[in-house]
């Protein structure tokens, strides 16, 4: 019987899949679904034992929901393939799931800039801390946004998990930048679909507001300079993506 399955969906992640999967090596199936991907992910994943899916998906929530659709285990754990299972996680899964006190539970991460672990001062829509990754079949649906999709569980919460998922989130600051931009864009394409965009004076007012709550609520400031440029990005994620859909709306006819 397949107890647990470890879920990765992918685009375009040949050099960082094949450790990824080394690391699920404790689930009893490993599934991967590749979203138009052109690169080597493929060849890699079967050549890791992965049962394998392909497809195009434009929004996250729906390769998500499709992913998890696919696993046949009682319990499902969903990690990116930027993302390692710690051992000690690992171990204290494979031990929950024999005697579970609930239905889904949140994993602690360590977001990691290049070589560097960064703890403090994520928040927003732009780093998180931890995770609702852990949870049995059925108890787990995305929304259909493009970008952080919302979720709906069912079932009872469960406390943090101790052992963390080792998340290399950026190679480095530039690569952070490209990554505000990607997400600043699905966001935009999502509020020019809903037209749901708020004022200026509004997403201004947000900016202080995510930015003290980074910096200095999330003890930002301890990360150095790194902690303030985390949180100006953070504070600016609303602005930017709205200001984006206001150019998405203004180009349809």
């Amino acid at each position: 019987m397949i107890k647990i399955s470890a879920l990765v969906i992918a685009r375009n992640e040949e050099s960082r899949l094949e450790a990824c999967l080394s690391h699920l090596k404790f689930a009893d199936e490993c599934v991967v679904v590749l979203d138009r991907t052109t690169d080597r992910s493929k060849e890699i994943a079967l050549s890791c034992g992965a049962t394998l899916y392909e497809g195009s998906f434009e929004k996250e929530g729906d390769r998500r929901n499709f992913g998890l659709s696919q696993c046949q285990g009682e319990w499902i754990l969903e990690v990116d393939a930027d993302e390692w299972v710690s051992p000690e996680l690992a171990q204290e899964i494979r031990i929950l799931i024999e005697s579970p006190t609930a239905d889904w539970w949140e994993v602690p991460i360590d977001n990691y800039i290049g070589p560097r672990l960064v703890r403090y001062g994520w928040g927003g829509s732009f780093g998180t801390t931890a995770v609702p990754r852990l949870f049995k079949k059925g108890v787990k649906v995305w929304g259909p946004q493009r970008l952080h999709p919302s979720v709906t569980f069912l079932g009872k919460k469960g406390p943090r998990l101790k052992g963390v998922l080792v998340h290399h989130l950026d190679k480095d600051l530039s690569d952070t930048l490209k990554r505000f931009n990607s997400y600043t864009l699905a966001r935009a394409k999502d509020l020019a679909e809903t037209r749901k965009i708020d004022k200026t004076s509004t997403n201004v007012r947000r900016f202080f507001f995510r930015f003290y709550k980074c910096f200095v609520r999330r003890k930002g400031y301890k990360e150095g300079a790194l902690g303030f440029f985390i949180a100006v990005l953070t504070g600016l994620y609303p602005l930017v993506s709205t200001l984006k859909a206001q150019e998405i709306l203004k180009q349809k006819p």
